[in-house]
């Protein structure tokens, strides 16, 4: 297996989860040792990498396989759900945003803290607590993602544009996109149609002293934020400065299909590395979202995405899963081979030494993270059980909106009472 070459054999064969998921387990079959199973989802290149570094884990550790259980973001919930209600769940798996609690409330975490081999000593006090629940360390982080607004510096430079200060606020730069739609050279809108995408969402929110979710789970903000935020981009629309849905091809838009078209778009800063790379001959830069002038203290946030060890698992296998997942987290040989696509390394020393070997996006990922940071900021709490689907429902909205089917107060309230309904029946 050391010479064989992984990515070439899975590009020519167009080899999936189960393929990549055999050859591995193929590898560690000889181990007398704990045998795991390791979950994740992506895109086809993180699948060649992921399976490269678990690869690369067994070979240092030849006493612990791993038979890696791989899909994309959608099929891997689904299957997790079916796990989820056979008790059937890898050892080691990752947690998807809308599921963090309502995998807690099933009882699928098991707790961290007290594994031997996962090293938490690069990890202050106050990380813990940023990553527990209820004082309990049951999932670890394994990125950090900051909500930013993503520009194509290149079209700027050719346009003789200027975006607003670094200080800016969303009036700023609704009348900065406004303009750039109405008067450059090339026919681009100022960014795509993304009402919901939802970390700039939150960002809205959290600046108005209002919260995503709230410490008990409720739904933390009201159908006024709301609407305000759907009236601004419903102005923006109107204006001509992002693209219609048709322009689009509809919610959620391809960036490689309308990168050539906009300027800007919002999003997770881990996004700069695979959606600049569809156009490498532009230069991209990142930044903080704008704030209002009267911004809430402390509304800056990070997310963390998150994987956990599954209650369930082997006593037997604890200590290898630990190791494993203490490779994930803490290990920067094995950053050097996933890359940073699942954001910048939640372990202090880690961050450090990314920018050793971090590519140039990287690097701008790596450096508005630091940066928020550093910023005070307030308590964020996870969506709680019921609300699996509510970014499809914000989308729903925001499409809604767009059509002209419905008002923006009344969107904003059917939406709200939409998510309410299925904290309820997950409560």
């Amino acid at each position: 297996m050391k010479n064989f070459d992984r990515r070439s054999f899975l590009a020519l064969t167009g080899m999936g989860a189960l393929g990549a998921s055999t050859l591995l387990a193929g590898c560690g079959s000889g181990s007398s040792g704990a045998a795991l199973r390791y979950a994740w989802w992506g895109n086809t290149v993180r699948q060649q990498t992921y399976s490269q570094a678990l690869e690369e884990f067994q070979e240092a550790n030849p006493d612990i396989s791993v038979d890696p259980e791989f899909a994309e973001y959608g099929a891997f919930q689904e299957r997790m759900t079916t796990q989820m209600a056979a008790r059937n769940v890898a050892d080691i798996f990752w947690v998807a945003s809308p599921q963090v609690m309502t995998y807690e409330a099933n009882g699928l975490y098991r707790r961290l803290d007290d594994i031997p081999t996962l090293d938490l000593s690069d990890y202050s006090d106050d990380d813990i607590e940023s990553f527990s629940f209820d004082g309990q360390l049951l999932t670890m982080p394994h990125g950090v993602f900051a909500p930013v607004a993503r520009y194509n510096e290149t079209f700027l430079e050719e346009d003789g544009a200027t975006l607003p200060g670094e200080d800016w606020t969303w009036e700023e730069l609704s009348e900065f996109l406004i303009d750039y739609a109405a008067g450059n050279s090339g026919g681009r809108r100022g960014a795509s149609y993304t009402p919901d995408q939802d970390m700039a969402f939150e960002a809205w929110l959290r600046q108005r002293g209002q919260d995503l979710w709230t410490e008990d789970g409720s739904i933390g903000f009201d159908a006024e934020a709301l609407g305000d935020w759907f009236e601004w981009w419903r102005v923006l629309l109107d204006e001509g400065a992002v693209l219609s849905l048709g322009e689009q091809e509809g919610m959620q838009p391809d960036f490689s299909a309308v990168g050539d078209n906009i300027l800007l778009n919002f999003g997770s800063s881990n996004h700069i590395i695979d959606e600049a790379a569809m156009f490498p001959d532009y230069k991209y830069r990142l930044r903080m979202v704008p704030a209002g002038e009267d911004a809430s203290e402390g509304h800056r946030f990070l997310y963390f995405p998150r994987l956990a060890i599954y209650s369930g698992i082997d006593d037997d296998k604890v200590e290898a899963a630990g190791q494993l997942v203490d490779h994930n987290v803490n290990n920067s040989d094995f950053l050097k081979t996933v890359g940073l696509t699942m954001g910048a390394p939640p372990n202090p020393r880690l961050l450090q030494e990314a920018y050793e070997f971090a590519s140039e996006d990287e690097t701008e990922m790596l450096e508005v993270v630091e940066a928020t940071r550093e910023e005070d900021q307030r308590p964020r709490y996870e969506a709680p059980p019921g609300t699996g689907t509510w970014r499809e429902a914000l989308s729903r909205a925001s499409e809604s909106i767009a059509l002209g089917d419905a008002g923006v107060s009344e969107t904003a309230e059917s939406l709200i009472a939409e998510i309410q309904s299925g904290i309820d029946q997950g409560a």
